[in-house]
Order: C-alpha cells, then sequence, then structure tokens
C-alpha cells in the first residue's frame, strides 16, 4: 500500500449505526442525569428538615414506616433459629456505652417502675435466677454486619412479668436503661413478651463478665445487637414510645431481623 493513500478503517464506518449510536449516548446521559440529580434530591429531603428523635424528621418518617411494616409481620409464633450448643463462641466486646463506671455485683439492684405508677420495686439477681431458667443457643447478630452463634441462659421476660405483674400486656411499651442512664434501648410489648427474650445472666456456660453485661442484661433475638442492652439497671413501661439510643443517632428504632 503506498505511504500516500490512507488507511481503510478495520470496519467500514455506517452513517446510520453511528447516528444511532450517538442518540443512545444523548439519552443515557440525560437519564444517568437525571437520576442522579433526583437522587440527590431525596437525599437532601431525607437528611434535612425539622427533626424528630434527634435526626431529621422525613428520614425519621421512612424508617418509621420501615418499622411499621416489620410490626405488622411481627409474631411471637415467629422464633429465632437455635443452633447445637457446640457451635457457640465468645462475642465480641462491642459497646462500652454505660459500662464505664465501675460497679459493685453484690450492691447492683434492677429497679422496676410499675406501669400503673408508685414506687419502684428494686430486684437482686437471685431473685432473678429463681424464675424458670431458659437456656438457648442463638445467633447475635450485629447491625455493624457480622455475627455470632452464642449460648445465652436466663429468665425469659415474659415469666418475669409474670412472677411480679408490674406490667400486663396491655403496656404498649418497655424502657430500659443502664444504671447510669447512658445506654437506653426502647421495645414494644410484644417484642419484650417474645418467647425468645431473656432477662440473662448466663453466656456459654459461664457468669456475664462485665465487658458482657454483667450481672444482667437483655437478649432478644429477634432484634439487632443494638437492642441486647448489657448492665441492665432499670426498666419502666411508658405510654409512649420512649427513647433509644441507637434511634436517636439515625437507626430504626424497632431494629427488627
Amino acid at each position: 500500500m503506498s505511504a500516500n493513500m490512507p488507511e481503510k478503517p478495520l470496519i467500514p464506518a455506517d452513517d446510520a449505526a453511528l447516528a444511532e449510536v450517538r442518540r443512545r449516548s444523548r439519552r443515557s446521559f440525560l437519564v444517568g442525569g437525571t437520576a442522579a440529580v433526583l437522587g440527590l434530591l431525596g437525599w437532601r429531603w431525607a437528611s434535612t428538615g425539622s427533626e424528630a428523635d434527634g435526626i431529621s424528621r422525613p428520614l425519621r418518617s421512612v424508617l418509621d414506616a420501615n418499622g411499621q411494616l416489620a410490626g405488622e409481620y411481627f409474631s411471637s409464633a415467629h422464633l429465632a433459629p437455635v443452633y447445637p450448643k457446640s457451635r457457640a463462641r465468645m462475642p465480641r466486646t462491642n459497646g462500652r456505652v454505660g459500662l464505664k463506671t465501675a460497679l459493685d455485683p453484690a450492691a447492683w439492684r434492677l429497679r422496676v417502675t410499675p406501669s400503673a405508677g408508685g414506687a419502684a420495686r428494686e430486684f437482686t439477681l437471685a431473685d432473678i435466677q429463681a424464675l424458670p431458667r431458659i437456656e438457648m443457643t442463638t445467633e447475635l447478630k450485629c447491625i455493624e454486619g457480622w455475627s455470632t452463634v452464642v449460648t445465652w441462659a436466663g429468665a425469659r421476660f415474659a415469666d418475669f412479668l409474670a412472677r411480679f405483674p408490674l406490667a400486663d400486656a396491655a403496656a404498649p411499651f418497655v424502657n430500659l436503661t443502664t444504671p447510669d442512664g447512658k445506654y437506653y434501648v426502647g421495645l414494644d410489648m410484644a417484642s419484650a413478651l417474645h418467647p425468645q427474650t431473656l432477662l440473662c445472666y448466663e453466656m456459654n456456660g459461664a457468669p456475664l463478665t462485665p465487658e458482657h453485661g454483667a450481672p444482667l442484661r437483655l437478649v432478644t433475638p429477634v432484634k439487632y445487637g443494638i437492642k441486647h442492652i448489657k448492665r441492665l439497671g432499670t426498666i419502666s413501661f411508658p405510654p409512649q414510645r420512649p427513647a433509644d439510643y441507637w434511634a436517636d443517632r439515625g437507626y430504626d428504632w424497632h431494629s427488627g431481623l
């Protein structure tokens, strides 16, 4: 081939095909750009505006809608999977909020305020251990994405209220806090009375350690670990939905699995 002659393209140009490629490229750009703008506007709508429970009201509305849907499907007959005890492992020690102050286990008391009002009652660990002991091996699931199978032992929350009728099933909510009040969890009563919700004092066949919530913690395997409050100190039964530590920071109040 002469050096003065232009090389032929490997694929002959097709004017109609090139025009279609250009048309589609322009349409893709417009569609993608529109989607990006709508996504940005949607995020701005969700993350701005007045606040509710410490976060933007639109975002809280979305989370509450998800929670309401989950609540409609919730059933005490639905149990979290159980596993052989041989699969149990020691979970991570995530979370120090509410655990930083020194605690004398012998002086610890669980303070419970009746739903009807009146003076709070105090319970020792021995009072909880006198209730029927329930052991279960379930999966502790963290909102961060990890999970560990753990063997828990304690008393059902439902058995506690049956023995000490400080609230009945008509009470809509349960508020649980650490002794220093720095970590707090809200539950609907149906979740609290779920047969796998425990006032737990043992883990993997041994008493709870301080970093895992000694002397008493909540375990509820139908919820994420952020609801499994450690070092339980007080319980009350408010008529309105109580505050929740992680819901105040943008997570779903229900945090159900």
